[in-house]
């Protein structure tokens, strides 16, 4: 192909591609149509591309059936040289077909065929997602699910589910009923997660970006506040079992959402949602999930059940110490935040020298002798500060010069001459330094 000269007209000015189904603007200018039709779709000001002059968002774009029988042409005969044979294109989608569509899709004997049909419209281009959102395609695939849901009918699912992901769901239509039946859509979500289907990883990957979308479209309502155990255990399972990296970010913002009400905190340390988090994070996600992670872990550390499920993970500290420095500022302070909860609360002799093995005392000492957030700095030095009699023969503490341990004691010292027996306690510590 590349010793053969592809006439200029066939290429589009967008793509720089030999274009497939050329369309004419009224500037007069001749482009692929799925070209111009993204390029007006996701550009800021809407303009022609070539002389600058304004278009509408929704522009007339006429078919060049000249040019497209040319470019047809001149493949066919050059297909012996590697060119691509360019099919007729079909003719574009119309807001009336969709419309007609959904009548079918509640009509039992076509059901399956409209809804397969759908998803390969809604996989075609932007546009064709364009009217299906006008058509209120949204509203009817949520409630096809939640039908599927109280008649424990599995067929369909799948598609409805994967035509919700190629499509935006907070249309203006569609945000009313997720408001008021936020409750019955999520319940109808969690029963697909349950569900065994042929293809799982796909079923409960849209389903998480489903489940997100809805969540985030209800910003202004507690969709989760009320949520069942049975959601939390349904969701941790499908992170136990493998997703998509999509769909396993989906279900890691849905539970960091839910964390801001303290009886989800409870559930989800019932379902073993802490143990579940490690090991996934022992499996070297990348940086967003990581992130996601130790932000869920630093709510469920908070509790002192999910405290104790931590430590009951043998490699807990060290995974959570290896993300200090090591992946992202958003990342180390939640690492840090979680093993200052660990220390407060459950700094046994065995914890302190588990963080000395595994180097998360080293990387605290670091903490406070690099630039980064004050409040980091401070939380660090304060672990260090707390437990300084247990680390006090460690080399990265003989090394450390920022936590000025025995000045800050004779500080205090000088404050609280008053108390005698306090007093005395700060000076035996200072002799034993």
């Amino acid at each position: 192909m590349d010793d053969i000269e592809v006439p200029q007209y066939f290429i589009c000015p967008i793509s720089l591609q030999i274009m497939k189904d050329p369309v004419t603007t009224i500037t007069g200018i001749t482009y692929d149509r799925e070209s111009i039709e993204q390029w007006l779709l996701t550009s800021k000001k809407t303009t022609c591309p070539v002389t600058k002059q304004p278009l509408q968002k929704d522009p007339d774009l006429t078919p060049n059936h000249t040019l497209r029988r040319l470019i047809q042409g001149w493949c066919t005969q050059n297909a012996s040289h590697g060119i691509d044979i360019i099919p007729t294109p079909k003719p574009p989608l119309e807001k009336f077909q969709v419309l007609k569509l959904i009548k079918h899709l509640w009509q039992l004997e076509l059901q399956l065929k409209t809804i397969k049909q759908l998803v390969s419209l809604a996989a075609e281009n932007e546009k064709n997602r364009k009217y299906m959102i006008e058509a209120g395609l949204p509203k009817e695939m949520l409630v096809f699910i939640v039908t599927c849901f109280k008649q424990g009918q599995i067929h369909g699912l799948e598609e409805a589910l994967g035509i919700l992901k190629f499509i935006q769901i907070p249309s203006a239509e569609t945000k009313p009923i997720l408001l008021e039946n936020h409750d019955l859509i999520i319940k109808s979500l969690s029963w697909v997660l349950g569900c065994e289907m042929k293809n799982q990883v796909t079923v409960k990957s849209h389903t998480m970006l489903v489940l997100k979308t809805i969540i985030e479209a209800c910003t202004s309502s507690n969709v989760l506040e009320l949520v069942a155990p049975e959601f939390f255990k349904r969701v941790v399972e499908v992170l136990r079992s493998g997703i998509t990296q999509q769909g396993l970010n989906a279900a890691l913002d849905v539970l960091l959402e839910a964390c801001a009400w303290s009886r989800n905190l409870i559930r989800m340390i019932e379902a073993n949602t802490v143990f579940e988090l490690i090991e996934l994070e022992l499996s070297f996600p990348e940086k967003k999930t990581t992130e996601l992670i130790l932000g869920i872990l630093c709510n469920l550390c908070s509790c002192p059940d999910g405290r104790a499920q931590f430590l009951s993970h043998r490699g807990s500290i060290a995974v959570v110490s290896m993300k200090i420095l090591g992946v992202s500022p958003k990342a180390g302070d939640r690492a840090v935040l979680i093993l200052s909860m660990i220390c407060k609360f459950f700094g046994t002799y065995t914890v302190l020298q588990e963080m000395l093995k595994v180097g998360a005392v080293e990387k605290l000492s670091s903490l406070t002798k690099i630039d980064c957030a004050s409040f980091l700095k401070e939380e660090a030095g304060e672990i260090l500060r707390l437990h300084f009699p247990e680390w006090k023969d460690s080399p990265c503490i003989d090394r450390f010069q920022g936590i000025r341990v025995k000045p800050r004691l004779r500080e205090i010292e000088a404050n609280v001459k008053k108390d005698n027996h306090l007093c005395g306690r700060l000076k035996l510590l200072l002799k034993r330094l």
